[in-house]
């Protein structure tokens, strides 16, 4: 969407993918931090085997999601630059399904079968929902 390599010469393509790999890069950091503080801080308030940290994290991030892709739908309102920023940025870094995958598998190894299927289901219900009443808001 944003790298369009048939409208630019070869110096400007590169100049604009390296920017958009920093703004990238930077709302993937962003997120990535504010991931690892909102699951330490939430293992610490609530140390469970149902890994809620990153369940509510997935979830806040999918609502996230959906909010900055509906201000982006509408038009002028994010452009292509704060859209990278943030959905592919900072929802990508703060958002942890190959988490989600792997405590899925820490949760079937320890034998709390009740709380992987809660997790699984609740997470991709949930996370559905979430995003699309975020694009709703925003419409």
């Amino acid at each position: 969407m944003a790298y369009r390599p048939e409208t630019y010469s070869s110096l400007e393509s590169l100049i604009m993918l390296l920017k958009n790999i920093l703004l990238v890069g930077l709302g993937g950091g962003i997120g990535s931090i504010a991931r690892f503080l909102c699951q330490k801080y939430i293992y610490e308030w609530y140390p469970h085997p149902f890994p809620l940290g990153t369940f509510l994290v997935n979830i806040a991030g999918c609502f996230l999601i959906g909010l900055f892709s509906g201000f982006a739908e509408k038009g002028a309102l994010i452009n292509t630059e704060w859209r990278l920023l943030l959905t592919t940025g900072l929802c990508g870094g703060f958002t942890t399904f190959s988490s989600f995958a792997l405590e899925n598998i820490n949760l079937l190894r320890t034998g709390h079968l009740f709380y992987f299927v809660l997790y699984t289901a609740a997470s991709v219900v949930l996370g559905i929902l979430a995003t699309w009443l975020g694009l709703v808001i925003i419409k």
